[in-house]
């Protein structure tokens, strides 16, 4: 009560007494601190019973007030008194030894608010970088400590001024010696004070034991014990904090720090803090929090994760479906994780996504992707990470396939391999993880997944040189026109072809040798029209139901295709197929792994179930968007004369089309079901009596659906082919 009194009056004389000089009053509420602890003999009373924070708060006051007073850049006494005579020096002391009582708050909240209010550079200057230092090792070495919020205040300006001028990080990588002091890596470029070497010497104490532990503990700073990074190694420890919001912080001024663009900084980084077990391990346990078995359908109701923005009701998240909570946590770890390796220095980035591919995606994940388990899909965008995660789960061979090396990856093999599994759930999971994956800007996924077996074009019959030249030169072989073909006569499907007249957005170009389809050399018309043409009229129903038409798919189509050849446009894929002479046509052709689980499911679409299918015609139709010369050829031109024993899209399709006609004769009613079948799956007819025939009639809807989108995806190629020519 007293020691309240005499505050009050304190206040009350300087108030009363006329203002002094900004320097003599900041030197007298210094003396005022430091007479404290010579006249006070009582320090177990709390500082807040004392007017040493109010004097701190008036230093920083003047100091403020006198840089506002004076040119940008110039330092005035009261800095020159600061820095001179080591007051921060002092304070540090002061607080490590937290007399009395809450000192170390009141020292930790003076440093954030000098760092932050005074705008000319503090941390180049020996007696600031050297007491903050020592302040860093301080910070986070008692988990939920009443001074941790300051702490992390404190941390997270000194990040926020290391990004503004990333070479002060030099400062803070400090060197131990073998007698256990630290000396920063840059001293030997700090301002020279005059101090003799001993009292250099004396103003590192031996490094604190926690900080200690964490720099040998890690697993690779045996190769590179000789730095400290301890502004790391304080946020590692916070993030370990009960307090959620501490956690974020330190998580923020984590990202702050792995973007400084210094190299030195980066090794030291990654070699001598566990940054990168942190990540990891954190992934694991969290990974191994999930339970054992999660409904696909529940995961996919899960919004996008962002970590930071983790706001959930345990009550809410349980009533959802059991293991919500658990499953959101993993999730917003391994977004934080993605986003500190997009943001981080590029040998840094690399070092942590191989930490996570090694520790987590090899070490945990593989084995449970090696048995038969659900397959999840999740967004990863930072490139390091992405190609970390594509080695992992598709290899780095390069090499054209062949049936006989499609085992030498076992992950590989076996998650292609459930993309046709018994259990339709696991197929459907795996195949829209090969979704997400065709659509990630990598290169090596399309060429590891379908490209790698048509670089050579020997899906074509090798002709003799007078029928190459005739094919490169647009002309069809009367073996190659389907017009011949009864399949696609006009008593077929007369109602579906489109004449001159009848394109959607714009007349299709003159058939001049200028506006023959890019690759393939075949009238663009002619293409579509085989498409729509696939399936026969008694097997379309399509047409019965409004705003069911072909022309639905183009908008859909051409905003994908642009999105694509965004996607693409850094990889060169523009231009005509490899020539003919050029392309080893004798080479056995082996379509690929993946393509031929995809061929072999479309094959059997009238016998699967209607979501397999439409996840099946989802991937194709994805492939056939690609502008590659030879995956288009490939999938898209039905005209391609294929050499024997090889298949394309449009032959698997064809095949379908054949078994269909045959199985059509044997149900009755087969159009009237078929319709019924298609207004069901609109809503627009309530369920009823059971259609037998079901898998059947959903499988004929899809393939009719899926024709109409590769004619859609073919006329919108060509013409933006036609419109981006000369």
């Amino acid at each position: 009560m007293f020691s309240k009194f005499t505050s009050i009056l304190q206040h009350a004389v300087e108030a009363l007494a006329p203002s002094l000089p900004l320097q003599e009053d900041f030197v007298y509420h210094w003396k005022a601190i430091t007479h404290y602890y010579i006249e006070t003999s009582d320090d177990k009373a709390p500082v807040t019973d004392t007017n040493i924070p109010s004097h701190l708060e008036q230093m920083l006051d003047i100091l403020t007030q006198e840089e506002a007073e004076r040119e940008s850049g110039e330092t005035g006494p009261c800095m020159e008194y600061l820095l001179h005579h080591k007051i921060l020096e002092t304070l540090y002391t002061l607080g490590k030894a937290d007399c009395p009582p809450g000192m170390k708050q009141q020292v930790l909240t003076f440093y954030t608010k000098l760092l932050a209010h005074i705008r000319q550079p503090l941390l180049p200057h020996i007696n600031v970088y050297r007491p903050v230092q020592k302040l860093i090792r301080l910070c986070g070495e008692v988990l939920a400590a009443p001074t941790e919020n300051e702490e992390i205040q404190f941390l997270c300006i000194v990040c926020a001024k290391l990004k503004q001028d990333p070479y002060l990080v030099n400062f803070f990588l400090e060197t131990k010696k073998p007698g256990g002091t630290e000396v920063s890596k840059d001293s030997v470029l700090a301002p020279d004070t005059g101090q003799s070497s001993a009292q250099e010497k004396a103003d590192h104490p031996k490094e604190p034991q926690a900080a200690a532990a964490a720099s040998t503990s890690s697993p690779t700073a045996n190769n590179n014990n000789n730095n400290n990074y301890n502004l790391v190694t304080s946020l590692l420890n916070l993030t370990k904090s009960p307090d959620g919001r501490i956690v974020v912080k330190a998580c923020e001024g984590l990202m702050l720090l792995v973007s400084l663009p210094e190299p030195a900084a980066a090794k030291c980084l990654t070699e001598n803090t566990e940054l990168c077990q942190l990540l990891t391990d954190r992934l694991v346990s969290f990974y191994k929090a999930l339970p054992q078995s999660i409904d696909p359908l529940d995961i996919e109701t899960v919004e996008s994760v962002n970590w930071g923005l983790d706001v959930y009701n345990l009550k809410e998240d349980a009533a959802v479906f059991a293991g919500k909570r658990a499953l959101i946590s993993f999730l917003s770890w391994l977004d934080y994780c993605d986003q500190l390796i997009k943001e981080a220095q590029k040998s840094a980035a690399a070092v942590m996504a191989k930490a996570v591919r090694e520790r987590f995606f090899v070490s945990v994940m593989e084995p449970q992707l090696m048995q038969t388990s659900e397959v999840g899909k999740r967004q990863v965008t930072s490139k390091a990470l992405l190609q970390e995660m594509i080695y992992f789960l598709l290899g780095e061979d390069t090499e054209p396939e062949t049936s006989a090396t499609i085992t030498q990856n076992p992950l590989r093999h076996r998650l292609i391999e459930h993309c046709d599994h018994l259990s339709d759930e696991i197929s459907i999971m795996t195949l829209r993880l090969f979704e997400q994956l065709i659509q990630k800007p990598n290169q090596h996924i399309l060429h590891s997944l379908v490209l790698r077996g048509l670089e050579e074009r020997n899906y074509l019959e090798n002709k003799p040189q007078e029928e190459r030249e005739s094919l490169e030169n647009g002309q069809l072989n009367d073996s190659l026109d389907l017009e011949e073909d009864p399949l696609f006569g006009d008593d077929v499907c007369p109602d579906s072809r489109l004449s001159g007249s009848d394109w959607p957005t714009s007349s299709p170009p003159p058939l001049s040798p200028d506006h023959l389809k890019c690759d393939g050399k075949t009238e663009v018309h002619k293409i579509v029209n085989s498409f729509l043409c696939l399936v026969p009229d008694e097997a379309k129903s399509s047409y019965h139901v409004e705003g069911t038409g072909y022309d639905t798919y183009l908008r859909d189509a051409h905003r994908q295709f642009r999105d694509f050849c965004g996607v693409c446009q850094q990889w060169d894929w523009r231009g005509n197929p490899k020539p003919f002479e050029k392309c080893n046509l004798d080479l056995p052709f082996f379509e690929g792994h993946f393509l031929k689980v995809l061929f072999d499911r479309m094959g059997r679409i009238l016998d699967q179930p209607y979501d397999v299918n439409l996840q099946v015609t989802a991937v194709l139709s994805k492939l056939s968007m690609l502008p590659h010369p030879h995956l288009h050829e490939y999938l898209l031109d039905p005209y391609i004369n294929l050499a024997p024993g090889c298949r394309s899209l449009f032959s698997v399709i064809v095949r379908v089309v054949g078994d269909l006609m045959l199985r059509i004769q044997r149900i009755p009613d087969f159009t009237s079901k078929l319709l019924l079948v298609r207004k069901r799956l609109l809503g627009l007819e309530p369920e009823g009596i059971t259609v037998d025939h079901i898998t059947l009639l959903e499988g004929v809807i899809v393939l009719e659906e899926f024709c109409k989108e590769l004619a859609a995806i073919a006329f919108v190629k060509y013409h933006a082919a036609s419109s981006s020519s000369p």
